[in-house]
């Protein structure tokens, strides 16, 4: 039996039935011994796990006993969607196994609340029991909102709020085929994730205007909106469910024009509700719109009761996250326990992945009348759309909205949360990461517990070597998790400042890296996921991480069409449509023009198909013709063309061998000294389709003028008198970094084999996204990659010749492929339970070529 931190002893009594421990404390030698307080909890949540962590803390006498619905203990409901992906109940708990009994807090499941006697302190349970108190914490939480749709009690209609929701999801699912979504708030993107984790055909119905009404504006929400579409998933907006159809099981979802979305499982999310009906019954003030009202302390209307998490009423806010959830169970057992630690409020600041797309929404940036001013930073091409909003008067941020990058998150949280001034510049929070223009030294990275960058440092130098020691350390990453990346590279980082050996896996589901997968790949002939994960893994379906590492590794090693063989639930998204999606959801279409050189019959070909297409046609800076505007539909009618004409794919869309840039070199140029565009082609040729952990791009100039600007490509040769001087892991993008020269003079029948090593091993142990440019001076420089490559240092020269052969043989144009098979073909519609094109891709006229509208 323990003793509690007090030094105080328990007394042992023996009831009826059980053991009860009455606990005595001795606040100072002026205080007489009074009897500790008996504290129940009503609800099993979050919060109630909070609350007693924070409880049993502050005062190690309490009797706590927590009673909850469910027949589990508290688990983390943020993170359900992972069952999807294979994690497992057990995963979920929000405290050890055994945490309860050993700090004697009765926990009592599957027994639900049915009434509170406020006036005497007590409760009865749905099995009879009754239970006494001196404090009672509500902590009831919220129910998910389900619309009373007709034929809702139809095999196939779902909630998505518990475990036992997911597991019927689950079951249900795996014999459909097609899904609906009703609601398209944070929620129900959840739940459309899962959906189509499953591998269901989904579609969002929202009532509102724009996917997360509450927190992103119109522009933020059509850019989320078209990176969702663009992973197969139908959106319908300003939609109004009727009624669910079905002759003995879910069909379908009518709407109120009368259309019907098919479907064979429905699942409602669209919002929650407080779950207040207790505290009501027992004649607790609740708010006029429902929920318990609280004040700072979270004391209700009624002595000795108090109320926490998502069925609170704060100052007329009922907060549906889990930070403020957190610091109310806080500040409510600071209360109890006799300290004070009043909750001032909480301002949301969210950042979440939906659907593979990074979210951040910090205050409300949906701002009516004077007094406010906002800057936005806008790059739809890569995804990212930044807003901020701040009072004119004091220059305080009222709200920001974060889509694609999120690396101003912790510091714009922080500004909102103080409520100073915002620098003369704005633009200075929203830099890029990494640039060192942007935030404080000490920027917050976990928001929902509050924890800065320097609390994470500590926790390193106290010995903490891995994400799973500093969530136990800080409680960073114990909320919705979304920091953990973040939280992740402070750890490596400070890690390596110290000399110590830095975590290699990829994710949480590999111990690997990306380059001992691929040596693992390789020499085990590993050619599916399902292999990889069962063999080397740690289990489940995979992330969004690993997913991707695997498909490229797997196309490097053995050549494989990406998006069949089950391989396209691996594929980022545009390569699961071989082309790049644009801002306002049609694609391009880059034909491969190896080394620029191209017949008037070829350019008269892709004349008629932009003609034809209504394409806007544009040359690209890598000698390319880009042809933007496809609808996804008509991308295989437009490639049939250019296939049929002899054309390629350019693989603008993968990470890849993109283009191979030329000048016209000893052909026509009076300086030229070598023929750069016959060598030029040979490199193109060899090396079209290779897929490497980054794009790749190269250039080859005839001479020391360097027109094709060879000098700041991935690689780069440059003719001499006696051959060519080949330079290597140059970038001209947003982070230039001039090559290096690697060899000189190289005869011409040599030049192809030695870019084969430089290629392959790069492609072989570079990491995840890491460009050329990077990955040498992670290796150690021109001067370790000449000792590998030249001078043969680790003897691998001749099997890199060889993997690069066997990778070359194995060619096929992905779109041909994609042709001939009718299942890839399948997927190239907008919706996929219609045919008909989107109707909202809008466009107009602009010098003469068709535009996106609104732009």
């Amino acid at each position: 039996m323990r003793q509690n931190a007090n030094g105080n002893r328990p007394v042992r009594t023996m009831g009826a039935h059980r053991t009860e421990f009455r606990w005595w404390l001795h606040m100072d030698s002026n205080t007489p011994l009074v009897p500790s307080p008996r504290i129940l909890v009503v609800g099993a949540g979050m919060v109630a796990s909070r609350f007693c962590e924070t409880m049993r803390e502050l005062a190690p006498q309490a009797r706590i006993t927590v009673i909850g619905e469910e027949s589990r203990a508290p688990y983390d409901r943020v993170h359900l969607s992972s069952l999807f992906s294979g994690s497992s109940p057990d995963q979920l708990s929000m405290l050890p196994p055994g945490w309860y009994a050993e700090n004697e807090v009765e926990l009592v499941t599957g027994d639900r609340v049915v009434s509170v006697d406020a006036a005497n302190l007590s409760v009865a349970t749905e099995s009879g029991r009754t239970w006494s108190a001196d404090k009672i914490v509500f902590a009831t939480g919220s129910a998910p909102f389900v619309p009373p749709l007709p034929g809702r009690e139809l095999p196939g209609f779902f909630a998505y709020r518990t475990i036992e929701d997911v597991e019927r999801i689950k079951a249900w699912g795996a014999s459909c085929k097609q899904a609906v979504v009703i609601g398209g708030g944070l929620l129900g993107l959840e739940a459309a994730k899962a959906l189509v984790d499953l591998g269901l055909e989904t579609t969002v119905v929202e009532f509102a205007s724009r996917l997360m009404a509450r927190q992103l504006d119109e522009a933020a929400s059509g850019l989320l909106r078209r990176s969702i579409e663009s992973l197969g998933v139908k959106v319908l907006l300003d939609a109004r469910s009727e009624s669910i159809v079905g002759d003995g099981a879910v069909s379908g979802l009518r709407m109120a024009d009368g259309t019907v979305v098919p479907a064979q499982i429905v699942v409602a999310s669209a919002g929650i509700r407080p779950r207040d009906e207790l505290a009501r019954s027992a004649g607790i003030k609740v708010g006029e719109r429902g929920a318990i009202e609280v004040d700072d302390r979270m004391r209700t209307s009624a002595p000795g009761i108090w109320a926490i998490g998502e069925c609170a009423l704060h100052r007329g806010m009922v907060h549906g996250l889990v930070a403020p959830g957190y610091r109310m169970a806080e500040s409510a057992a600071n209360d109890i326990a006799g300290s004070s630690k009043p909750f001032p409020g909480y301002k949301p600041a969210t950042r979440l992945k939906l659907l593979g797309v990074d979210v951040g929404s910090i205050g409300d940036v949906v701002v009516e009348g004077d007094g406010f001013e906002d800057l936005v930073v806008s790059h739809p091409r890569k995804g990212i759309y930044q807003k901020l909003v701040w009072r004119t008067d004091t220059r305080a941020l009222h709200g920001a909205v974060l889509v694609g990058d999120l690396s101003p998150f912790g510091e714009l949280a922080a500004a909102l949360e103080s409520g100073d001034p915002l620098p003369e510049d704005p633009r200075s929070l929203l830099a890029p990461a990494g640039s060192g223009s942007a935030g404080s030294d000490d920027p917050i990275v976990c928001n929902c517990e509050n924890i800065r960058r320097s609390r994470i440092v500590a926790a390193v130098d106290a010995g903490c070597a891995d994400l799973t020691a500093v969530k136990k350390s800080t409680r960073a990453c114990t909320g919705c998790g979304s920091c953990a990346q973040a939280v992740t590279e402070i750890v490596k980082k400070r890690l390596a400042e110290k000399g110590v050996a830095v975590p290699k896996g990829i994710c949480a589901h590999f111990e690997h890296s990306r380059a001992e997968l691929f040596d693992i790949a390789w020499k085990e002939g590993i050619r599916d996921f399902a292999t990889l994960m069962e063999s080397h893994g740690k289990g489940g379906m995979g992330c969004e991480i690993c997913k991707p590492v695997a498909a490229s590794i797997f196309a490097s090693l053995w050549n494989g069409h990406v998006i069949s063989g089950g391989r396209d639930a691996l594929q980022d998204s545009n390569d699961r449509f071989l082309a790049n999606i644009q801002k306002n959801g049609t694609y391009s279409v880059v034909p491969r023009i190896p080394a620029g050189e191209i017949t008037p019959q070829a350019l008269r070909v892709i004349a008629d198909v932009a003609a034809k297409y209504d394409l806007y046609t544009k040359i690209t800076g890598g000698q390319r013709i880009d042809l933007f505007g496809a609808r996804l539909e008509e991308l295989p009618l437009i490639w049939k063309e250019l296939v049929d004409a002899g054309f390629e794919s350019g693989h603008a869309y993968a990470k890849s061998v993109r283009t191979v840039k030329s000048c016209v070199g000893s052909t026509w140029c009076r300086f030229g000294v070598q023929d750069s565009t016959h060598l030029a082609l040979a490199i193109e040729e060899r090396y079209k389709g290779i897929r490497a952990p980054h794009k790749l791009k190269f250039a080859v100039s005839g001479c020391a003028r360097e027109c094709a600007e060879a000098q700041s490509k991935d690689i780069g040769v440059i003719a001499t008198e006696k051959g060519w001087n080949l330079f290597v892991c140059g970038n001209g993008g947003m982070k230039p970094r001039h090559a290096d020269l690697l060899a000189q003079d190289v005869p011409t029948d040599q030049i192809l084999s030695l870019i084969d090593r430089v290629l392959m091993h790069y492609i072989r142990t570079a990491d995840r996204l890491t460009r050329t440019s990077v990955w040498i001076e992670e290796i150690g420089g021109v001067d370790e990659l000449r000792k590998v490559v030249l001078e043969d240092s680790l003897g691998i020269c001749s099997k890199l010749e060889s993997q690069m052969d066997d990778l070359v043989k194995g060619f096929r144009c992905e779109w041909k492929v994609a042709l001939e098979d009718p299942s890839i073909l399948k997927r190239f519609r907008s919706f996929a339970n219609d045919p008909r094109p989107n109707p909202s891709i809008r466009f107009e006229r602009e010098r003469g070529q068709r535009v996106p509208a609104g732009r």
